[in-house]
C-alpha cells in the first residue's frame, strides 16, 4: 500500500466529544504509520481545505493529543458551511481534491451530520469521476441524536447527560421554593425537528410523578390549550411544575413556537426563544411566577461531565474511520450498534454513506407517552445507558485542566481561493 496523507475536519455545532473522534483518529493514524504518513486538519473545518490552510497535526505532541480526549468543543475549528449539489458548483469539490492532489492525501475524514456525510459521500464520487483515489469515510457527530443507522449520535450522550442532571437540580431548587415564589420552571434545549435531547430530562425522574412534569418535542404538534391544562393540574397537584422544551417545538401547521425570523448557514429557520414564548403564555394565562433557561452552548460543551459510554464511542468511531480506509473500505460510515440493553453492550458497524446523507432520524411514537408531554418507558431503556459512567477531565487548580493546539499550518502549493 502507497504511503500518502489524511485530511480530517469537523463540521457544524461541536460537542463535548468531538476532540475525543479527532483523538481517536490522529492516534490511530500515527500506529500506521508504513499507510499514513502526515493527519492534516482542516482549519474551521472544511473551509481549511477550501482555503488550504491545513493544520499539521505532526507538529502537536502525543500528550497534547491525547489531551483532545477530554478537551470540549471542536480543537481545530468547525463551521456551519454547507457545499451545494455538484450539479449547482461543482468549482468546490474540484477544489478540494486540487488541495487534497497538491498535498497528497488520499483520505477524508469528516466529522459531522447529516450534511457532513453527503459532503463526505460527493466528494468519493468526484475522486472517482477524476480518477483521482481518494478515501473518504464519515465520522457520526452531532448532539441532536438524529443521523440514522446509528443507535446512538455520539455528543448525544453528554448532552443528555447535563440535561438530565440539570433539569433535576433545578427541579430540587423550584420545590424548595415554590410555596412562596417561582411555580413554573422551564428549561430550553436544542433539537429542531427531533426531541431526543428533551426526551433525555425524562432520566432526572425516579419515579412516576417526578419532575420534569412537562416535556415538550418536535415530534408533537403543540396544543396551546392542552398544555396550559396541564400546566395548571400539575402546579394544583405539586405546587410546582418543570417543564423542557425543545427549541423545534411547532404548532400543527408547521409553525414554530419561536421563530427567530431569520436563517442560518444551512437555510434553517434560526431558533431561540421558545422557554421565555411559553412562559409568557403561562403567566398571561395563569399569573403563575416563572423562571425559565436556555441550556444553549452550556449542553454541548459540558465535558465536565460528560457521558463515559459518550467519550468512548466518540474515540471508537475516530479510530473504526481509519481502520475502515485502511481495509480499502470507501464512503462508509461507522455507526454504534447496540448488542444489548441491560447490561448496555455495543460495538462499531458501518453504512454507506449514500443512505447517511441528509436522512433525519426522529423519535418513534413508541418513545413517546400518550398524552404527548412524556416518555415511555421503552424510550427511557433506550435513552439511560447512553449517560452511564463519569468520565471526567484532569483538574487543575480548580477548573478542568483542557489542552490547546499550535495549529501550525503546513505551507500553501496553490493559487488562493475565494470561498
Amino acid at each position: 500500500m502507497t504511503r500518502r496523507n489524511a485530511f480530517y475536519a469537523q463540521s457544524g455545532g461541536v460537542t463535548a466529544v468531538i476532540n475525543a473522534s479527532a483523538c481517536g483518529v490522529i492516534e490511530t493514524a500515527r500506529k500506521h504509520k508504513k499507510q499514513i504518513g502526515k493527519v492534516f486538519a482542516g482549519n474551521n473545518g472544511i473551509l481549511g481545505a477550501l482555503t488550504e490552510e491545513l493544520i499539521d497535526t505532526s507538529k502537536e505532541s502525543a500528550s497534547v493529543i491525547a489531551g483532545l480526549r477530554h478537551t470540549p468543543s471542536g480543537a481545530f475549528g468547525s463551521c456551519r458551511y454547507k457545499l451545494k449539489s455538484l450539479e449547482e458548483n461543482e468549482r468546490e469539490y474540484r477544489r478540494l481534491i486540487e488541495v487534497f492532489e497538491a498535498h497528497d492525501i488520499g483520505y477524508f475524514f469528516y466529522n459531522g451530520g447529516g450534511d457532513s456525510q453527503d459532503t463526505a459521500h460527493k466528494v468519493s464520487q468526484l475522486g472517482e469521476r477524476l480518477g483521482y483515489p481518494i478515501t473518504c469515510i464519515g465520522i457520526p457527530k452531532t448532539v441532536d441524536n438524529d443521523l440514522p443507522f446509528t443507535d446512538t449520535c455520539p455528543g448525544f450522550g453528554s448532552v443528555a447527560k447535563y440535561v438530565a442532571i440539570s433539569t433535576r437540580e433545578a427541579a430540587l431548587d423550584v420545590a424548595s421554593m415554590c410555596e412562596t415564589s417561582t411555580k413554573v420552571f422551564i428549561l430550553e434545549v436544542m433539537g429542531r425537528h427531533a426531541g431526543w435531547i428533551a426526551a433525555a430530562g425524562a432520566l432526572a425522574q425516579d419515579a412516576a410523578g417526578d419532575p420534569p412534569h412537562i416535556i415538550l418535542l418536535p415530534e408533537v404538534p403543540f396544543s396551546k390549550q392542552k398544555f396550559l391544562a396541564k400546566v395548571k393540574t400539575t402546579v394544583a397537584k405539586n405546587g410546582y411544575c418543570v417543564i423542557v422544551v425543545s427549541e423545534g417545538t411547532h404548532y400543527a401547521d408547521g409553525t414554530f413556537v419561536a421563530d427567530a425570523g431569520s436563517k442560518d448557514a444551512f437555510g434553517h429557520t434560526q431558533l431561540g426563544g421558545v422557554a421565555p414564548t411559553i412562559a409568557q403564555m403561562i403567566k398571561d394565562k395563569h399569573g403563575y411566577k416563572y423562571h425559565w433557561a436556555v441550556a444553549d452552548y452550556l449542553q454541548r460543551a459540558a465535558r465536565h461531565i460528560a457521558s463515559k459510554t459518550d467519550v468512548e464511542q466518540a474515540y471508537a468511531v475516530g479510530k473504526a474511520a481509519v481502520e475502515f480506509a485502511l481495509a480499502g473500505k470507501n464512503s462508509l460510515m461507522p455507526v454504534i450498534v447496540r448488542t444489548s440493553d441491560q447490561p448496555y453492550r455495543w460495538k462499531i458497524g458501518e453504512a454507506a454513506l449514500a443512505k447517511v446523507a441528509n436522512v433525519e432520524r426522529k423519535m418513534p411514537k413508541s418513545f413517546i407517552s400518550a398524552d404527548g408531554f412524556g416518555i415511555t418507558a421503552k424510550g427511557k431503556r433506550y435513552l439511560a445507558p447512553l449517560i452511564a459512567g463519569e468520565d471526567y477531565p484532569p483538574y487543575r487548580n480548580g477548573m478542568p485542566a483542557y489542552v490547546s493546539l499550535k495549529k501550525q499550518l503546513t505551507p500553501k502549493k496553490l493559487p488562493p481561493f475565494k470561498v
